[in-house]
């Protein structure tokens, strides 16, 4: 049985679960719908398609995860369903953030302004930088196959030597926890960096603008704003989404808490549902849709 507080908790988190897989779904089926209309995809509508995809997945693995961990803990301990569960949050957590990223990179690419000769020379190649940047994603699901494929392997072995394995699993799953957070982390400095630009960006346009003494309000400056809101937005929410990952991984080196083990679900699932209604206030076509949904439904 769950106490007060956690039974709070738990209906705020599947709350965030909830909002979370309707907004990411609106996402991709409103860029999809644009796509089947205009019958062509831009680079925009492929990466927020792709974060509004695995984000969506991340929230049912995440959820599915918590499920059978509350309700069903013999059944979570009982074969490999733990890391069955873990390998699939991996290539989705890779995914999103990749996704995340790319998107970061487009708004610099896009909203920045830099004289520097390789700065232009990316700004020109936007399309093919960002169709690369997507397709390393494969590449690093490649070095993920062979950790998912270790459950099972393991399954023919366990009649072998059960001990041995369980602890050897037990010393593997921790060690892949903390390479692949490593990688994430790679990719996540790599949108901390584009965002620095922008800011940077952002303050040389201010000090042109006063030089000029045309003022503060242009579109230029209106764009590098809303970039900024989103990227910034972004890495917030991606913080408490690791602070709440590494709660629920610890658990498993500790004395069980559900209390504790609740307070990082809810944390983690803050990330890919807030950020998803983010995306559409910041985005013109998705917040005009929204608004269309939401006049339907008062009708």
């Amino acid at each position: 049985m769950l106490s007060i507080v956690e039974g709070l908790l738990l209906f705020v988190a599947v709350s965030e679960s909830v909002l979370g897989v309707l907004g990411n779904g609106f996402i991709g089926l409103v860029n999809c719908i644009n796509c089947v209309k205009n019958k062509k995809i831009s680079t925009l509508s492929l990466i927020l398609t792709g974060l509004a995809s695995s984000r969506f997945c991340l929230i049912w693995i995440i959820t599915t995860d918590a499920y059978v961990r509350l309700f069903s803990p013999d059944m979570y301990l009982s074969g490999d369903l733990s890391q069955y569960i873990a390998y699939l949050w991996i290539i989705m957590n890779q995914s999103s953030v990749w996704f995340a990223t790319s998107l970061s990179i487009f708004y610099f690419l896009k909203i920045a302004n830099f004289s520097h000769c390789i700065f232009l020379w990316l700004k020109g190649h936007i399309n093919e930088i960002l169709l690369l940047l997507m397709g390393c994603l494969p590449i690093s699901w490649l070095f993920t196959f062979p950790n998912i494929t270790m459950p099972f392997i393991n399954n023919i072995m366990k009649n072998r030597n059960t001990t041995g394995l369980i602890t050897m699993q037990k010393s593997e799953y921790f060690i892949n926890q903390i390479l692949f957070s490593i990688g994430t982390l790679l990719v996540f400095i790599l949108c901390l960096i584009t965002c620095f630009l922008l800011i940077t960006s952002l303050w040389k346009h201010n000090r042109r603008m006063q030089l000029n003494g045309t003022g503060f309000r242009d579109p230029s400056r209106e764009a590098h704003i809303k970039a900024m809101k989103i990227l910034v937005s972004f890495i917030i929410l991606f913080i408490l989404y690791f602070v709440g990952t590494a709660i629920q991984i610890s658990i498993d080196t500790m004395p069980k808490n559900k209390l504790l083990y609740i307070f990082g679900m809810t944390t983690t699932i803050l990330y890919p549902c807030g950020h998803s209604f983010i995306l559409i206030l910041g985005n013109s076509k998705l917040k005009q849709a929204s608004l269309r949904v939401l006049k339907l439904l008062k009708c």
